[in-house]
C-alpha cells in the first residue's frame, strides 16, 4: 500500500514522500451528482470467450480485436509447443479467438501503432520460468503485430520481436505516436518493486523512430520525478500545437518534446489520485475545425491510496489545455468510481464504464464493482451532461478494457484482478478471471435506429493525408436523412483504463444534398499530424447521430 502522508490520504505536501505538491488544487472536489436514465441506455449482451485474460487490446486495421496478457498457469487456448497462449485474435464477426505466441513477457506494457499501422506493445515484466520456461525478460520489450486492411494474408500470425530493445525497463509505461510518426514513450518502473523507493523507478521518457527502434537514452521527465510514487501510466495526449498534455498523479503541464521543456503547469487537479494504482479515465473529447481543433480534456474518477479500504472519488475534471486561462471545471458522476474506462462512441458522446466503488488497482484490491455504464455528452451544459446507460451484471475490474468496433458497438471484455487465472470464486478472491466478451450496443444503433444506418459507403481512397487535402466519400443515406458528420477515429492502445493515443475529429465537410438517398461529400482532412498522428484510424459516416459501419484508412 502506498499514498499515505501522515494521517492524509495525500503523498505531495510539506513533509511528504514527494516533498510539496507542484501547483496546489484551487477549488474542492465536488461530491456525487445524479444522472438521470438515459431515454434508451443501450444494452449488454455476452458474445463469445476472449481464449485468454484481457489486459491490453487493441482494433487491428483486419478489424479484429488483438488481446494481450501476461504469463499465466492457464488460459482457454494453447500453442502448438503445448504451452498456454497470452495472446489472442478475436474476430468480432464470428466471436472465436484464435491464439498467438509472443517471446517476452507482457505483463502490464504500453503501447501504441506505428506510423505504418503495425501495432506496438512496450515493457514488461520478469520472465516466470517455472510456469513457461518458452517467454523471456519483458522489461525492455517492444513487440510488433502486424495486420493488413485489405486482405486476409496476415490474420493470425504471431507477435514479431526482432530483438531490438527499450532503452531502459519499463513496467507501467504510456506511449503517444507523435506527428512526426515518432513515439514517446514516458515512465515505468525498472523491476517490478515498491515504488516508494526511489531506486525502483523510471521517471523518465525515450523516443522510438517511426519504426518503433530506441533512440537508446532514457531522458529525466520533471513531473514524473516530482510525482513518484504516482507517476506510472500517465495520462497523455498530443495537442494541436505540437506540445503534449501530460497528467500524473494529480498534476499536469504542457511538454514540448523537441525541446525537453515544461511549456506550462495547471493548478493540480481537485480530489484524489487519477493515476496508477488508483486510476480514473482521462478522454480528450472530439475535435473540430469549429474552435480551431483545440482540445479539451475530461479526467473522471480516481481514489486515495493502493487498499482494498480505499474510497473512490467521483469526481471529474474538464480542461482546455491551450486556452489562455485554463482552469479546472469541476463535474461529478453519481458515485465514486477507480479504474473507470473512458472511451469516445461513434456519435461523439463519452461512455464511462468498468471498475469499482472501492479499492484500487492491485491483485484482489477492488470491490464494490460499478455495473451500470455513464453517458457523458461534452456538448451539453455543465450539470446537465451525465445520463446513465444500462447495465450489465459482470465485474470489470483490474486488468478489464473497453473499446469501440467497426460497427459502432462497444466491445467490453476482461477483470483478472488475481496474481493467476481463478475460475471459481471464494471468500479470498470473490471476483474471478472474467473470459466472456461483452458487445455494448449504444442507443444509437438499438430499435428503428437499426434500420437506418447509412450503407454502401465508398471512400476515393485509404491512404489520407493529414494536410488539408480532401477525398470525397458517397454512402447511401436513409430516407428523409437530415444531416452527415464524418469523423476520424484513433481507438488506440487500451490498457488499464488509460486509452493510449486514443482521439477522434470531426472532419469538415460540403455537397450534401437535402432529400437525396445517394449522398457524396467533399471531405477536408486534418491540418496536419498534431491534430491526426500518422497511423490506422476510422472513417465513420454519421448520419443523424447513426453510424455506418466504419472503414480503416491510413493517415500519413
Amino acid at each position: 500500500m502506498y499514498g499515505y502522508c501522515g494521517n492524509t490520504t495525500a503523498h505531495c505536501g510539506d513533509g511528504c514522500q514527494s516533498g510539496p505538491c507542484l501547483n496546489g488544487a484551487v477549488i474542492a472536489a465536488p461530491g456525487p451528482s445524479p444522472a438521470p436514465a438515459a431515454p434508451n441506455g443501450g444494452s449488454f449482451n455476452v458474445v463469445g470467450q476472449s481464449g485468454v485474460p484481457v489486459m491490453h487490446a487493441g482494433l487491428l486495421p483486419n478489424g479484429r480485436v488483438a488481446f494481450l496478457d501476461k504469463i499465466e498457469n492457464y488460459t482457454q487456448l494453447k500453442l502448438s509447443n503445448g504451452q498456454y497462449a497470452y495472446s489472442s485474435e478475436y474476430d468480432p464477426a464470428t466471436s472465436l479467438p484464435v491464439a498467438l505466441a509472443y517471446k517476452t513477457n507482457s505483463f502490464c506494457a504500453g503501447g501504441t501503432f506505428l506510423a505504418d499501422g503495425t501495432f506496438l506493445a512496450l515493457g514488461g515484466n520478469a520472465p516466470l520460468d517455472f510456469i513457461d520456461p518458452t517467454i523471456g525478460d519483458g522489461f525492455t520489450g517492444i513487440r510488433y503485430l502486424k495486420r493488413s486492411s485489405s486482405d486476409a494474408s496476415l490474420n493470425g500470425r504471431d507477435w514479431s520481436e526482432p530483438g531490438n530493445k527499450l532503452a531502459s525497463a519499463r513496467w507501467y509505461p504510456s506511449a503517444q505516436t507523435m506527428a512526426d510518426g515518432t513515439i514517446f514513450v514516458a515512465s515505468g518502473s525498472l523491476n517490478g518493486l515498491d515504488p516508494t523507493v526511489l531506486a525502483n523507478n523510471n521517471p523518465t521518457y525515450e523516443i522510438l523512430n517511426a519504426q518503433g527502434v530506441s533512440s537508446g537514452v532514457s531522458v529525466p521527465m520533471e513531473i514524473l520525478v516530482k510525482n513518484q510514487p504516482y507517476y506510472m501510466y500517465p495520462f497523455m495526449h498530443l495537442l494541436s500545437d505540437g506540445s503534449l498534455f501530460v497528467f500524473v498523479s494529480k498534476s499536469s503541464e504542457l511538454f514540448n518534446v523537441a525541446t525537453n521543456t515544461t511549456l506550462r503547469t495547471f493548478a493540480d487537479l481537485p480530489g484524489d489520485y487519477r493515476t496508477y494504482p488508483n486510476t480514473g479515465g482521462s478522454v480528450l473529447l472530439p475535435l473540430s475545425s469549429a474552435n480551431n481543433w483545440s482540445p479539451d480534456i475530461v479526467v473522471c474518477g480516481g481514489g486515495a491510496y493502493q487498499d482494498v479500504t480505499s474510497p473512490t472519488d467521483p469526481s471529474c475534471g474538464r480542461i482546455q489545455p491551450l486556452a489562455t486561462n485554463a482552469a479546472w471545471e469541476m463535474d461529478s458522476m453519481p458515485e465514486g468510481r477507480a479504474m473507470v474506462e473512458g472511451t469516445l462512441l461513434a456519435d461523439g458522446t463519452v461512455i464511462f464504464l468498468n471498475g469499482g466503488n472501492r479499492g484500487a488497482q492491485g491483485f484482489g484490491l477492488a470491490r464494490n464493482p460499478t455495473f451500470e455504464a455513464l453517458i457523458y455528452d461534452a456538448t451539453k451544459p455543465l450539470g446537465q451532461r451525465w445520463s446513465t446507460g444500462a447495465s450489465t451484471n459482470i465485474a470489470r475490474l483490474y486488468h478489464s478494457v473497453a473499446l469501440l468496433l467497426l460497427d459502432g458497438t462497444l466491445m467490453v471484455t476482461g477483470s483478472n484482478p488475481v496474481a493467476q487465472p481463478v475460475l471459481q470464486p471464494t471468500a479470498a478472491d470473490p471476483y474471478v478471471t472474467e473470459f466472456r466478451v461483452e458487445i455494448y450496443t449504444p442507443s444509437y444503433l438499438q430499435g428503428a435506429n437499426a434500420k437506418k444506418r447509412p450503407t454502401a459507403v465508398a471512400l476515393s481512397s485509404k491512404a489520407l493525408k493529414a494536410n488539408g487535402s480532401t477525398f470525397t466519400i458517397s454512402f447511401t443515406a436513409p430516407a428523409g436523412a437530415q444531416a452527415a458528420k464524418v469523423s476520424l477515429y484513433y481507438g488506440g492502445f487500451v490498457t488499464h483504463s488509460v486509452h493510449m493515443g486514443h482521439r477522434m475529429a470531426f472532419l469538415d465537410t460540403a455537397g450534401w444534398k437535402a432529400g437525396s438517398t445517394a449522398q457524396t461529400l467533399k471531405v477536408t482532412m486534418p491540418p496536419n499530424g498534431n491534430v491526426a498522428p500518422p497511423g490506422p484510424y476510422v472513417v465513420y459516416v454519421v448520419v443523424d447521430g447513426v453510424p455506418a459501419v466504419g472503414q480503416f484508412v491510413q493517415v500519413s
